[in-house]
């Protein structure tokens, strides 16, 4: 049993897909304008947790995430110029240069915080007649107006508008949300903007009402049905599109096909900034290049989000993801340890307890700081449990953290029989308490080139790096 929070109901649900032992889940995916940051990472990392989840749960998951290629303009008064459009004329190249090399750049990010990539993944410039074909089913049933500058959707019409986010419409003076400019409604959005008249885009197209380009909130509606069927299961994006783009896209869906098209809604929380959001418009942002020049491996950012949860604020600093580096390095260091056999017998019982915990902890709204505690709380276990099922327990769980602990081996080295003798008889001083006699080996042994480090598990040996 899997326990969700939904935002539309604001509270945990148990979960129950539309079909059975399948889901349907589609993500918002990024606008190609520019690097993604580390605030979207949390987004992606948010979804590759839960995909993973309901697949360790054995279900079949459909991910489904769209590239905002076109019709993302820079507010959301449906007004200013489209991103893309102003990055290539910033940059001095064509829009499908600039959409082509930040969607590449995106997915070697992911690659590196190991996300899985979804099963579909859609631009919105491929589907341009699919979301003209969308506005005119909106337009027969009578949502629609026309302006100078677009087709838009008249919001008065829907009662219910705005109940993801709980708006009270009547309170939202004029150009406080956006602007009115022509719009009837403050909350009103557009589903086709014309191109303006004094300059031609790159990324433009033929429509029923004039030569333009989608909306940014139609692209998610239109593709995720396209994908998912007329209604699916989870939708997810950041807590930042509940205002006004997924609330547009509800509203879009039901003026098509007349009820609710998303069943869960899920929503993570902000990065923040010394107490400010990540974004680009604060320019208080770090992308995947920044982590790597300080010499982070990509994986201590995927542990550090793990270790809070989802729908709980994160404040990033550079400590922080310090601290989440040591102590990834020090879980990659017992994953080598643990490798190694103490001779200790299966607990069966205690197997089943760790498997029970863990399992209530992620499908309990995605509880992965529980999940990550108790981890630890099993490496420490030296009674119950031995090395062997601490390893293939930890490498069961990390196909939900996705942290690629199956990776670590040990690197075998060959010690000579006169290092060994050294190692034997540094044991046996140990046993007698001798402890003068072990230090004067282990320093015996530091000046041949070797290491030697005590561990609850016994004597590892290493070869130095001076040698």
């Amino acid at each position: 049993m899997i326990k969700l929070y939904n935002t539309m109901s604001r509270k945990k649900e148990i979960f129950k897909p539309i079909k059975k032992g399948r889901v349907g889940l589609y993500s918002c995916g990024p606008t190609v304008y520019s690097y993604a940051h580390i605030g979207h990472f949390r987004s992606y990392i948010f979804v590759d947790t839960l995909k993973r989840i309901l697949r360790y749960n054995r279900f079949k998951v459909k991910h489904v995430m769209n590239i905002t290629d076109v019709g993302h303009l820079t507010s959301d008064a449906d007004t200013g110029e489209d991103k893309i459009e102003k990055e290539a004329r910033i940059e001095k190249k064509t829009v499908w240069q600039i959409a082509k090399f930040y969607t590449k750049d995106f997915f070697n990010s992911m690659k590196k915080l190991n996300v899985k990539k979804p099963d579909i993944i859609c631009k919105a410039t491929d589907h341009i007649q699919d979301m003209i074909d969308f506005i005119k089913k909106i337009e027969k049933n009578g949502y629609t107006y026309r302006t100078s500058d677009g087709i838009y959707f008249d919001t008065s019409k829907m009662k219910d508008y705005g109940k993801l986010a709980r708006l009270k419409i009547e309170g939202l003076e004029k150009g406080k949300r956006v602007s009115f400019g022509e719009k009837k409604n403050v909350t009103d959005f557009a589903l086709w903007k014309f191109s303006p008249k004094d300059k031609k885009r790159q990324m433009e197209w033929d429509s029923p009402w004039g030569v333009g380009f989608p909306g940014w909130h139609i692209e998610c509606s239109v593709m995720s049905m396209k994908y998912l069927g007329k209604v699916f299961d989870i939708h997810t994006g950041g807590v930042d599109h509940i205002p006004v783009h997924h609330t547009n896209e509800i509203a879009q869906a039901k003026a098509v096909i007349g009820k609710d098209f998303v069943r869960y809604w899920l929503h993570n929380e902000f990065v923040m900034v010394n107490g400010e959001k990540m974004s680009k418009s604060k320019r208080n942002f770090f992308n995947m290049n920044d982590i790597e020049k300080k010499g982070f491996d990509p994986l201590a950012l995927r542990y550090l989000f793990l270790t809070a949860h989802y729908r709980s604020k994160i404040n990033f600093t550079w400590k922080s993801l310090e601290a989440a580096q040591n102590t990834l390095n020090k879980l990659r260091q017992h994953m080598l340890l643990l490798q190694e056999p103490d001779n200790k017998k299966s607990n069966k019982n205690k197997i089943k307890k760790y498997k029970k915990q863990f399992q209530d902890f992620i499908n309990d709204d995605l509880n992965t700081p529980e999940a990550i505690s108790l981890i630890w709380k099993m490496i420490r276990d030296e009674k119950e449990i031995n090395n062997k099922d601490k390893y293939k327990l930890i490498l069961e769980f990390d196909k939900v953290f996705g942290l690629n602990l199956d990776k670590i081996k040990p690197t075998k080295i060959k010690i000579p029989t006169g290092i060994k003798k050294l190692i034997k008889e540094r044991e046996k001083a140990r046993k007698n308490k001798n402890w003068k006699k072990a230090d004067e080996i282990r320093n015996k042994l530091k000046k041949k080139g070797y290491i030697l480090e005590d561990t609850p598990n016994g004597p590892v040996i290493k070869k130095s790096s001076k040698v």
